[in-house]
């Protein structure tokens, strides 16, 4: 069962997902988040209590953020966002849509370092 999910948002969430998805959310699902290839399964634009986050593991209790430039006048909601997420027992990772485009691997490198984290944390290692 899924933890927090938010029915009432499944229809803004299906539109998001398939209207208004930036270059940067596309690359980091296809390159890293789909078809389990970090070993975890991810879903896009998942409903969470009253938000919708970009990406989602809820094995890993793990939330994905990629933030483009419209969150640069928005860092008190963020804040407060993260904050609410992260009470209900999410990590939440935030990056740049400058680092999804232009540091892949180094952003690969450090999601991979948190989900180990994480599986130790949890004990799913």
């Amino acid at each position: 069962m899924y933890q927090h999910y938010n029915k009432n948002l499944r229809e803004y969430a299906r539109e998001l997902r398939t209207e208004s998805v930036s270059k940067a959310e596309k690359h980091l699902w296809k390159a890293l988040l789909s078809r389990k290839q970090t070993g975890y399964g991810f879903k896009r634009q998942r409903p969470v209590d009253r938000f919708i986050v970009d990406f989602c593991c809820q094995q890993l209790m793990l939330i994905v953020e990629v933030d483009g430039s419209s969150h640069f006048s928005k860092a008190a909601y963020d804040a407060y966002r993260q904050k609410q997420l992260e009470s209900l027992g999410f990590t939440v990772v935030r990056f740049t849509e400058g680092e999804v485009l232009n540091q892949f691997d180094d952003l690969a490198n450090r999601l991979e370092h948190v989900i180990l984290c994480l599986e130790e944390r949890n004990g799913l290692r």
